[in-house]
């Protein structure tokens, strides 16, 4: 075994509290946010279960790990929050100034879209 993945390997967790594991050392079973929500799941309130840890920018980086077999599926947004979501998208793409819906956001910085800012309307 390398010395850095030695470093990190404590399957046990009498060294860092929670069983640790090398950069794609952990075992099956086990999954990051990402790896859950790429496949439907959410961790829905089970503590972390291990981590992995890692040398990288800045220092020792970690990554969370939590259990398959705990996880809830992902919840589905209702229509209302739907709804809602697009009207504040379409409030974002609309001008203050002359009412019109562009298709980019507008930005904070000028609270007009780009013709009414460049065009010299009040």
């Amino acid at each position: 075994m390398a010395r850095v993945r030695a470093a990190y390997h404590d399957p046990d967790g009498t060294r860092y509290g929670i069983p640790t594991y090398w950069w794609r050392g952990a075992p099956p079973g086990y999954a990051t946010r990402r790896q859950l929500a790429a496949a439907g799941l959410r961790p829905g309130g089970q503590p972390i279960a291990a981590q992995i840890l890692w040398r990288g920018v800045g220092g020792t980086r970690a990554a969370y790990l939590y259990r398959v077999d705990l996880a809830r599926p992902k919840r589905t947004a209702t229509p209302a929050q739907l709804r809602a979501v697009r009207a504040a998208l379409t409030a974002r793409r609309t001008c203050r100034t002359c009412g019109t819906v562009r298709p980019y956001c507008i930005p904070r910085s000028l609270g007009e879209c780009i013709d009414c800012h460049e065009g010299g309307a009040p």
